[in-house]
C-alpha cells in the first residue's frame, strides 16, 4: 500500500516533479532532465501505471485516496495529500480531475523495431501543438493503426496535455522518434512501406483510390504549412480528401490536421 503523505506548503520540494504545469518550457527541461511525465485523473493514472510505467509519486486531494485505493495498493511510492489550494499553488491551475500522478519515461525503441510487425503506420512531421498530437494518437488508437512515428521536432506525446486530449490513448498505440529527419522515410520504404503524403492539394489522387499495398505509412504535416518539400519529394504518392466544390467555391481548401488524420485513419485501414 503506497504512503499517504499530509502536505501542506506548495514550496515543499517533495512536490517538485508538479511544479507550474502549464510553463511549457520548464517543464520541456525538468521532464527530460528527470526522466519523468505527468499524467492527470483517474482513467489516464490508471492507463499509465497499466502500461507498466514505474510511478514516482502521486499528487491529490485526500477524497481521492478511496477511488484510487485499489491502485494504491500496488504502488510503491509516496502519495502526497492536499487540500485543493495547495495543489492548485504548486500546479497552477485548479486539479478538476482530482489526482496527478509522476511517472518514469519508459525508452522508446528504435523505429526500425517498432514498425517491424506494422502494416498500417501513421508519420507525422513537425507537429508542435501537443492537443493535436494527443488527438491524433486517439484517432490512430480508435481506428486500428499499428503505430505512429515522429519527426525529431515533432512535440511530445507525454507532455501532460497531450496525453489529457488522447484520453489516455498515447499508452494504447506504440511510437517511436526518428533520430534522422532528412533520410528517416528512405528507412521506412525499405522496410516495405509505401508512402502516402497528405496534402490539401486537389490535384493529388483522392485517398480512397490510393495504391496502399500491404504495408502503408500517411505523413501528416505541421498545423500551418504541412509537409516539407523535401517529405513530399520523398513520398510515392501524394494523396488529398476530396472537398466539395461548394466549399472549395467558398475559399475552404482543407481539413485542420486532426479532422484529416481521423478521415485518412478510417481510409487507410480500410484499404
Amino acid at each position: 500500500m503506497a504512503q499517504l503523505v499530509p502536505v501542506t506548503d506548495p514550496a515543499d520540494p517533495r512536490l517538485a516533479d508538479y511544479t507550474r504545469l502549464r510553463d511549457v518550457n520548464l517543464r520541456k527541461s525538468l521532464e527530460a532532465e528527470h526522466g519523468l511525465f505527468i499524467a492527470e485523473g483517474e482513467k489516464v493514472i490508471r492507463r499509465a501505471v497499466g502500461t507498466g510505467h514505474p510511478v514516482r509519486s502521486l499528487l491529490m486531494a485526500r477524497r481521492w485516496a478511496d477511488p484510487l485505493a485499489d491502485l494504491l495498493d500496488g504502488v510503491d511510492a509516496p502519495v502526497y495529500v492536499a487540500d485543493d489550494a495547495v495543489v492548485e499553488a504548486v500546479a497552477g491551475f485548479q486539479v478538476h480531475r482530482g489526482a496527478l500522478a509522476s511517472l518514469v519515461r519508459l525508452p522508446l525503441p528504435p523505429v526500425a523495431d517498432l514498425v517491424a510487425g506494422a502494416r498500417r503506420l501513421l508519420v507525422l512531421e513537425d507537429l508542435v501543438d501537443h492537443a493535436n498530437v494527443g488527438s491524433i494518437f486517439r484517432c490512430a488508437a480508435a481506428l486500428g493503426v499499428d503505430a505512429v512515428v515522429l519527426s525529431p521536432r515533432c512535440a511530445d506525446p507525454l507532455y501532460r496535455r497531450a496525453i489529457k486530449v488522447s484520453m489516455g490513448a498515447v499508452f494504447a498505440v506504440p511510437y517511436a522518434r526518428m533520430d534522422n529527419w532528412r533520410d528517416g522515410l528512405g528507412a521506412l520504404r525499405e522496410a516495405g512501406f509505401t508512402l502516402l503524403a497528405l496534402t490539401p492539394d486537389q490535384a493529388a489522387v483522392p485517398l480512397d483510390d490510393a495504391k496502399t499495398g500491404d504495408r502503408a505509412a500517411l505523413l501528416l504535416g505541421s498545423e500551418g504549412d504541412g509537409l516539407t518539400s523535401h517529405w513530399l519529394a520523398e513520398a510515392d504518392q501524394p494523396v488529398c480528401i476530396p472537398m466539395s466544390a461548394q466549399a472549395m467555391a467558398n475559399g475552404v481548401d482543407s481539413l485542420n490536421v486532426v479532422a484529416a488524420a481521423a478521415i485518412a485513419c478510417h481510409a487507410l485501414m480500410r484499404a
